[in-house]
């Protein structure tokens, strides 16, 4: 891999750890619906040059648009609102991995092995444990909506697979356009003082809304599909690992997040279960590839 193409991964990884501290700032300041609002509303002005009828395929990017964007989002950005501990959220977002391997075996009938199998129950134990955490224990809403974020974000994965061809700029600013009129009618009625105090909001939490939608969703994920497009998957996934450690760190950085034993040992589960399932998916991803070629 090219240095400049590895310094661009490792600054997604960046982009995305921090990324928490922007959810976080934005969630607390303007409100969980408000907030993702606001931020589909800027990647949708950024992506509108783009946004383009695609006949045959817009039932399918209706419905990601209501899974992997409106719900996904959405979720997540409760899951903030009702939890202080961003470390654990952001361990329990890796459930994402696991979910899109189950759900790829019961929809597409992947066949995995013992391997596989055992990084999934790694994943969910770890999750477990941290659930006897006291400190993440009184928050145990928060962690559920992560979970609940954490499987739209699979399923969005597999309706993802469908949308291949598409441009990424496309893509996102169809999700913002489904979204933007889902988030702001729920917001208009279970936050209408958070919209209402939209022209009140810090230039601070402006900036972390705009840093979540044009880095974190358009930089990122747009960066990586441009990666994928060049690479082998078992050359970028293994890369992007990084994220949630770092995440971490500067969630105890940044927010003083506690660090307990339920929280290491189940953290370390956890990660564990998404490395495995991560390289030995690109594996087989890799293989399926050279088959096919």
């Amino acid at each position: 891999m090219k240095p400049a193409h590895l310094a661009l991964i490792l600054l997604i990884d960046l982009i995305w750890a921090f990324n928490i501290v922007a959810v976080k700032v934005a969630v607390e300041d303007a409100g969980p619906l408000t907030a993702v609002t606001l931020r589909y509303v800027i990647v949708l002005a950024a992506c509108l040059p783009w946004l383009r009828w695609l006949p045959g395929r817009m039932g399918i990017i209706l419905l990601t648009g209501v899974v992997a964007g409106a719900l996904f989002m959405g979720l997540g950005a409760l899951a903030f609102a009702f939890a202080d501990n961003v470390s654990a959220l952001a361990i329990a977002g890796q459930l994402g991995v696991p979910f899109s391997l189950l759900l790829a075996v019961l929809i597409y009938k992947e066949k995995i092995r013992l391997p596989r199998i055992t990084a999934v129950a790694l994943c969910f134990a770890g999750v477990a444990v941290m659930g006897f955490d006291p400190a993440i224990a009184k928050e145990s809403l928060g962690l559920w909506l992560t979970l609940g974020a954490a499987l739209c974000w699979a399923a969005g994965n597999l309706l993802f697979r469908k949308l291949a061809g598409i441009s990424v700029l496309t893509i996102h600013g169809w999700l913002a356009l489904v979204s933007v009129p889902i988030l702001g009618a729920t917001a208009a009625v279970f936050e209408p003082e958070g919209l209402a105090n939209i022209g009140n909001l810090a230039p601070g939490t402006w900036g972390w809304i705009t840093y979540s939608a044009l880095l974190s969703s358009l930089l990122g994920h747009g960066g990586m599909s441009w990666l994928f497009q060049r690479y082998p998957v078992g050359v970028v996934s293994p890369l992007t690992l990084p994220t949630p450690l770092l995440s971490v760190i500067i969630a105890v950085i940044v927010f003083g997040t506690p660090i307990t034993a339920e929280m290491i040992i189940g953290g370390i589960l956890t990660l564990a279960g998404v490395a495995i399932i991560t390289l030995r998916t690109a594996k087989v991803r890799d293989e399926e590839s050279e088959t096919q070629a």
